[in-house]
């Protein structure tokens, strides 16, 4: 997968993904949309930041999930 809204680079935030070499981190922006954040509400507040940026990192964050593997606590059945 080609993702052309994301870059690395060593010298921007300690080689974090950002947004189009923005000091804006992909991790920033998943995190605002965690939180609850509508996409009108984070396009208002960051005018840098495009939705074609929001669905990129969207895309990057389920690409990543795809490979994580987490080692979870067995659930607790329902009583």
């Amino acid at each position: 997968m080609v993702f052309t809204r994301i870059t690395i680079d060593p010298a921007v935030c300690t080689g974090k993904p950002c947004i189009r070499g923005l000091r804006f981190p992909v991790a920033r922006l998943l995190g605002l949309m965690a939180a609850g954040e509508a996409r009108e509400t984070i396009l208002r507040s960051y005018p840098y930041i495009e939705s074609e940026d929001i669905d990129e990192a969207l895309r990057y964050a389920a690409f990543l999930a795809e490979d994580e593997t987490v080692e979870l606590s067995p659930s607790v059945p329902a009583k």
